[in-house]
């Protein structure tokens, strides 16, 4: 008897007992999961769980309905000798018909199920990227980029498994038993006590194989994890492992972490892979102990069993113990999923980045006649701040002020202490320092992708606490020093400063960063296609990018966070006289690696520990001979500044 017994069980039921432990509430999270399943797809559900109703239903009709065959049919026909067979044909086709019903309820529950789980799944992702792209930059920073992946991938998976199969199922399980039993203890009861006995022997062996094999499965997931962290780290590294030529220890490390998972995976498979062997050999077991007690009793007719009975009852027997199997299974396939609808439904629960903002960036006029500002949908080379509440428009001008600010990323550990600065419209401010000493961390808390501990942050006199955030980040173009493209044409990155920008937009902000040049070079030009993040493109080639990305969005101010800390000193001079274009008439923050970019800074501050220590011009810092000076001189030297 094909009594089902995948070598996978015992690792299901480990993990499926290590998600439970991790779960809180899981009745809670079910009825959420399944609840947001119903009001996508309430009667397409319904439809699929009447489905499967009606295949067990045809499928134990079609099986009792063989005891009516022999019994009522071909035992009289054998009996008296007549070769009617129109009666017989008859009652064959109603079996037919029978069986016809439950393949068609089958298959349209597997369309239809497929439809819904594929359906559920899109929206899902859908309300889950919308979500993650609102949430602060915080979550980033906490969580990595494998733990966020896992959730669109492994988490979704288990879900998908879960509503598409396992809650069917389980359905499909215990009404299989329920009504299979029934029709077993109809049939007789003493048989029905046969396979009961033999069943529990089953449920005894799984449940003693499933533990010897859980410990293993364990390791074996742990192991995996290892092996495929090892393979990664090892492929991005492959280039340091050659130029210190540790190829021979990599390949020693990775033996010795394979072997790991080799002996792990030996182990769980060698008692899982009893399951199925045993499993199906008590189900024989089952199947003759029941065919030789059902003979006896058909035989002496003391309990009434009728030959069609018999038959009936054994093919009843071929099925019971496999839903029995499936449940044990099933419950472990939905104890993962909610693990991992619990894991979604905690990232969707986390609150949103707050904005509540009144202050609009708007593109504004002069009113010849009164000198009134007055907004334009039309872009204009002018800008205001719009109040929503009052409708009042005050000229951007670009005056940033940090009055008394604290800040820390963590509570308890300050990393901004007290810091006051602030540029005036149109100047370049500098700011210089070593690693960690809070540069980037100024420009974090302008653009608010984080919010300050105490004082405040003017620009042009509006708290950026009443600015909306999409609205201050726009005003604000920034070109960081870790830089990122997306798969997709150059034409396409660039435009990604300004997505409305047409062509000649493009191609002028990349003649300013000076990358028209190398563009043209390239077999298609800017119609190149890039992929793993610029991976063809030299590190200058991909910071001029991005350098004009931010010209394309010509915002009204800007932060440079090392722009031009990845390309040579002659890319360098070509790329700083663009970049004077861009900055001229625009307030301008700029975090220097190289000092020599910012001799002609407005104001050149040097940070350390979170505190400003020194200010004031280049000369003036040169003539101070403090921590400037010693940046300053020991790159001149031949060194480089401290970052």
């Amino acid at each position: 008897m094909p009594a089902p017994g995948s070598r996978n069980n015992a690792g299901r039921a480990a993990a499926g007992a290590k998600a439970a432990r991790e779960l809180d509430h899981p009745f809670r999270t079910f009825m959420r999961l399944i609840g947001f399943v119903l009001r996508l797809y309430g009667w397409q559900y319904c439809a699929v769980i009447a489905l499967i109703v009606v295949t067990i239903v045809a499928q134990v009709r079609g099986n009792l309905f063989f005891q009516t065959l022999i019994d009522d049919y071909i035992t009289p026909m054998l009996a008296s000798g007549g070769r009617d067979f129109g009666p017989l044909l008859a009652a064959i086709g109603s079996l037919a018909a029978i069986y016809a019903l439950g393949v068609a309820a089958n298959a349209a529950s597997a369309v239809l199920k497929a439809f819904v789980t594929q359906g559920f799944l899109m929206k899902l992702r859908n309300r889950m990227f919308s979500h993650m792209q609102k949430l602060p930059l915080g979550y980033f920073d906490t969580n990595t980029r494998g733990d966020v992946m896992s959730l669109y991938t492994n988490d979704i998976d288990t879900l998908r498994q879960m509503v598409s199969q396992s809650v069917p199922q389980i359905f499909n399980s215990l009404l299989t038993i329920v009504m299979v039993l029934a029709s077993m203890v109809y049939l007789s009861v003493p048989l029905t006590l046969v396979v009961l006995v033999v069943s529990g022997v089953m449920v005894w062996t799984t449940k003693v194989l499933t533990g010897k094999s859980g410990t293993y499965f364990s390791r074996q997931q742990k192991s995996v994890g290892a092996l495929n962290g090892y393979v990664e780290e090892m492929m991005t590294g492959q280039r340091v492992v050659k130029a210190f030529t540790h190829e021979e220890a990599a390949k020693a490390r990775f033996r010795e972490l394979n072997g790991k998972l080799y002996e792990a995976s030996n182990n769980a498979n060698k008692f899982s892979g009893f399951l199925g062997p045993i499993n199906n050999q008590l189900g024989y077991v089952a199947y003759v102990l029941s065919a030789l007690v059902g003979g006896a009793l058909a035989v002496t007719g003391t309990t009434g069993l009728t030959l069609g009975a018999l038959v009936s009852f054994l093919t009843f027997v071929k099925s019971f113990t496999m839903p029995i199997s499936q449940v044990s299974q099933q419950l472990n396939s939905i104890v993962m999923g909610l693990a991992g609808a619990d894991r979604i439904f905690k990232l969707l629960d986390l609150p949103e980045e707050t904005d509540a903002g009144e202050v609009t960036l708007v593109s504004v006029r002069e009113d010849p006649s009164t000198g009134a500002l007055r907004e334009t949908d039309e872009r204009t080379d002018r800008w205001g701040w719009k109040d929503l509440a009052s409708g009042r428009i005050t000229p951007m001008r670009g005056d940033i002020r940090l009055n008394d600010v604290t800040f820390g990323y963590v509570k308890g550990k300050t990393v901004l202490h007290d810091m006051t600065m602030f540029a005036k419209p149109g100047q370049k401010i500098a700011l210089v320092g070593s690693t960690g000493a809070g540069k980037t961390t100024i420009t974090n808390l302008i653009t608010r992708f984080y919010d300050i501990d105490s004082g405040s942050i003017a620009y042009d006199g509006i708290d950026v606490t009443r600015i909306r955030k999409a609205d201050l980040r726009r005003s604000l173009g920034m070109v960081l020093q870790d830089t990122h493209l997306f798969s997709g044409s150059i034409m396409e990155n660039i435009r990604f400063g300004r997505l409305d920008a047409t062509d000649d937009e493009v191609i002028a902000a990349a003649k300013l960063a000076n990358a028209h040049t190398f563009i043209e070079k390239l077999p298609a030009g800017y119609d190149t296609q890039l992929t793993g993040d610029g991976a063809s493109l030299s590190q200058g080639q991909r910071q001029m990018l991005a350098i004009a990305r931010a010209a394309v969005a010509d915002p009204p101010a800007l932060i440079l966070d090392e722009a031009t800390s990845s390309i040579d000193t002659r890319t360098e001079a070509l790329v700083q006289a663009g970049m004077d274009g861009l900055m001229k008439g625009r307030t301008t923050f700029v975090i220097a690696h190289r000092l020599s970019t910012i001799r002609n800074a407005d104001c050149i501050m040097v940070i350390e520990a979170g505190r400003i220590i020194e200010r004031g011009t280049h000369e003036e810092l040169i003539a101070q001979r403090g921590r400037y000076y010693t940046l300053y001189t020991g790159l001149k030297g031949g060194g480089s500044s401290e970052e």
